[in-house]
């Protein structure tokens, strides 16, 4: 992933490419006169601010000006973009997947299953890093990601549109296929380790579950992700 540690170009990049912005590294000390600016110019685009010790960005950006930003290798896509693509919208929406090896494998097996986009919250989530674009194989490209600074919000305005949204989760009550996918719909994964947090469980229409046959628990996210995705392209080409 691309990185930004002086103050002008990083001005530059929030200011005409604010979408390729990830997060912005700020020292918690006191330090150039214009670290304000860079915080107000990423407060007002969306973009995430961390601060963190000056030796932390010593050691990882030297010659740094108190600031270093992670850029993407492309830029964000609004929820409008993803929606008009398809009067029945098939969108993914990923609740705190922190492993850029998940997600590039959740962005390639969802473009390949013809999802109009995919949607990522603000904090506690991998950003469209170098790792993502290389495992998607290239389906970065070709797949709108958006972001968002509320989860749940992003998913009422979707519910409002028409969507359904269909949580998967290992405690669901049925199995993933028993839901119509044919009409505008949802798929809603949460992180590796915790799951959906219980306030986006809620907001789902629906949560279901893998049964697992195996002695093992639970499916990686990239897996269950590929299993509920291939299963909306099987109801839609069977009602076509």
């Amino acid at each position: 992933m691309d990185r930004i540690i002086r103050i002008n170009p990083l001005l530059e990049a929030l200011k005409s490419a604010s979408g390729r912005v990830n997060k912005v590294f700020i020292q918690e000390e006191k330090g150039h006169a214009r670290i304000g600016e860079v915080i107000r110019e990423a407060k007002a685009r969306g973009v995430p601010c961390v601060f963190v010790p000056a030796r932390r960005l010593d050691q990882v950006a030297p010659g740094h000006q108190g600031v270093m930003a992670e850029v993407s290798p492309k830029g964000y896509a609004s929820l409008e973009e993803i929606l008009a693509r398809s009067p029945k919208p098939f969108v993914v929406i990923l609740d705190e997947v922190e492993d850029p090896q998940n997600l590039g494998a959740i962005v390639r097996s969802a473009e390949g299953a013809g999802a109009d986009g995919l949607i990522l919250p603000e904090r506690r989530s991998a950003g469209l890093t170098e790792t993502v674009d290389t495992v998607s194989a290239g389906a970065l490209e070709h797949l709108l990601v958006a972001r968002v600074t509320n989860l749940v919000r992003a998913m009422e305005e979707l519910k409002d549109k028409g969507l359904w949204l269909v949580g998967a989760e290992g405690s669901g009550d049925e199995p993933w296929y028993s839901f119509d996918f044919t009409g505008p719909i949802g798929i809603v994964l949460g992180s590796e380790g915790k799951g959906l947090r219980p306030l986006v469980r809620k907001t789902c229409d629906k949560v279901l579950a893998i049964p697992l046959a195996g002695k093992v628990g639970s499916l990686n996210v990239a897996a269950a992700a590929a299993v509920f995705f291939f299963e909306v392209v099987r109801q839609r080409r069977s009602a076509a």
